[in-house]
């Protein structure tokens, strides 16, 4: 059986423009192409099959390049249904990789083809939201029968897996990427930051300067999207329910306020918290006309969709990605990407050096937890400090930076407590 016929995707004459993403990614991704000729000449993954459901975009594709170059029979599919890009589904199939994903399937089809990429029975997986570790611990389990673990990328799929690993449940280790230094401090804050306003700018066309930008949650990404919407030149209000955060925003310059309060003044709403509801009715019947709701969490549940649909009397589609509601007194709230990861739902996700960073640490960590496996057990760990220090290391000198290093008397100096 060939590649194509093993795989499910929506148009396989579209790889030639796959095949030019995914080359534009490569060119700008340096550290995971020093790892990829690590991998070619160790071979880590040899004989392993492994399983990963990510966005399914360019940078995403070259990732599972890497994989399969250090030796694994590689299996893709996508993590959210609006963010697969059919022409690199296409072309990494013509490079020998099984994929099952297409752009907007319908609901159920979507987790069927997130069933089929786990019947190869994988021997690890890497996971985005969390889905194929549910699946395995649910309705799946029989696929996991040969599973050493995985890396999970995003705060919601962590989340999830001390959910399980909590009630004794997770059946195998995962690392949990999301924690790590270099993915918080740089993917998180820099990547979300610009990406969002990629999304949001490409499909509404309008100018962010001088309007009121709501930033629902103040972690990483939140800080992040706070921090790009100033140099817009937006006023931006932030929404917390942790105190420390919240008085970490009103430091950083920033109005805090309740999303009541704040739902009555925001031109543009940006829900990054990991959690549902955080925008609900309430909060729609106070809102100015022309409001613009976009969410850049992980599930399409942080914007309250029933809700906003009960209170409008119509909804329309004004533009691709942008779905009008009209409400009873004749306002216009607006709906960008269906409420799903407007970064990359209504745009091609973060930079290419960004997802450098953060896929470097996911090939890094997937080696990791295939060689120290048995002694992990089932639970949810960090990713070690020294992969994490050597993923920033290849950057710097992929920029061509150096750094200070301690002599051996700085270092007998800090060791001691009596040298003072």
């Amino acid at each position: 059986m060939s590649q194509l016929e093993r795989s499910i995707i929506a148009d396989p004459t579209l790889a030639p423009e796959g095949h030019l993403k995914i080359d534009w990614a490569s060119a700008h991704m340096p550290v995971l192409n020093k790892i990829k000729e690590q991998f070619e000449k160790e071979q880590p993954f040899k004989g392993l099959k492994v399983t990963i459901s990510l966005h399914l975009e360019a940078k995403t594709a070259y990732l599972a390049k890497v994989v399969q170059a250090g030796g694994a029979d590689v299996t893709i599919t996508g993590s959210n249904p609006l963010s697969t890009q059919d022409d690199v589904c296409a072309a990494l199939v013509e490079d020998g990789i099984t994929v099952f994903a297409k752009y907007n399937p319908l609901p159920d089809e979507f987790k069927a083809l997130n069933i089929k990429a786990l019947e190869s029975k994988p021997d690890l997986i890497i996971d985005d939201g969390g889905d194929l570790v549910t699946l395995l611990h649910s309705e799946c389990r029989e696929l996991g029968v040969n599973l050493r673990g995985g890396a999970e990328e995003t705060t919601t799929g962590i989340i999830r897996l001390k959910a399980l690993e909590k009630e004794g449940s997770l059946s195998f280790p995962m690392v949990a990427v999301n924690d790590a230094y270099c993915k918080y401090l740089f993917d998180n804050r820099y990547g979300t930051g610009q990406s969002v306003f990629d999304g949001i700018n490409r499909t509404t066309n309008l100018v962010v300067a001088g309007k009121t930008v709501v930033v629902v949650g103040y972690g990483w990404c939140g800080k992040g999207v706070a921090m790009r919407a100033k140099g817009l030149g937006a006023t931006v209000i932030v929404t917390e329910i942790d105190a420390i955060k919240a008085v970490e925003a009103y430091m950083d310059g920033f109005a805090v306020m309740p999303m009541q309060e704040a739902a009555k003044l925001g031109d543009m709403f940006v829900t990054v918290t990991g959690n549902r509801d955080v925008i609900r009715g309430e909060h729609y019947k106070v809102m100015k006309d022309g409001a613009i709701l976009s969410n850049a969490g992980h599930f399409d549940v942080e914007v309250n969709k029933v809700e906003l649909e009960a209170l409008s009397t119509g909804k329309r589609t004004v533009r691709r990605n942008i779905e009008e509601y009209k409400m009873e007194d004749g306002r216009n709230i607006y709906l960008l990407a269906e409420g799903r990861l407007v970064n990359l739902a209504a745009g091609d996700g973060h930079p290419a050096e960004i997802m450098d960073m953060t896929f470097a640490l996911q090939a890094m960590s997937l080696k990791y937890v295939n060689d120290e496996f048995q002694s992990i057990g089932s639970k949810v760990v960090n990713v070690p400090y020294e992969l994490d220090e050597q993923v920033a290391r290849l950057k710097l000198q992929s920029l061509g930076f150096g750094i200070d290093q301690l002599s051996s008397e700085q270092i007998a100096y800090l060791d001691s407590w009596t040298e003072h």
